[in-house]
């Protein structure tokens, strides 16, 4: 059975963090990479348990490497649906290779209502994945697409 850790790239996002972390049932770990917050983030993250990292840039730190076979890269603001999660137990349980990162959809809230990304993002990569932009993984043309969806709120 594969394991997947999940890295969250914080800066005072406590309002947000709970609903995030809420979702993570797959992840074997949380690992919460933080970028100086000064509210409640911390905070947050220690009651779910997750492993706090200090950035000292926004690709992830070396001491994830071996971690786990695989990250899923997450912003404070998203959460994972049900039938994304169940993906990702799949996922897990079966003999995937770590050479092919995997890719999800994004549904994002605006003002207006919900607005479906069509492009897939990059955002579930083997530990030694090197090619990252702020704290997430760069997108890849040969990463497969995961079933479910990946919600962005705008508004905690």
């Amino acid at each position: 059975m594969s394991s997947l850790t999940a890295v969250v790239h914080t800066h005072n996002d406590a309002l947000r963090l709970g609903r995030c972390l809420e979702t993570l049932h797959p992840c074997d770990r949380i690992v919460i990479v933080d970028h100086g917050s000064q509210d409640r983030t911390l905070h947050v993250a220690r009651e779910y348990g997750a492993r706090i990292v200090i950035a000292g840039s926004f690709a992830p730190p070396a001491e994830l490497r071996g971690l786990a076979d695989w990250l899923l890269c997450l912003d404070p603001r998203e959460s994972l649906t049900e039938a994304l999660a169940a993906s990702l137990f799949a996922l897990k349980s079966a003999t995937v290779s770590t050479d092919v990162p995997f890719s999800v959809l994004l549904r994002e809230e605006t003002s207006a209502g919900w607005v479906e990304n069509s492009q897939p993002q990059t955002r579930l990569v083997p530990s030694s994945w090197s090619q990252w932009i702020d704290g997430l993984p760069t997108s890849a043309a040969t990463s497969r697409t995961l079933e479910g969806w990946l919600l962005r709120f705008a508004f905690p």
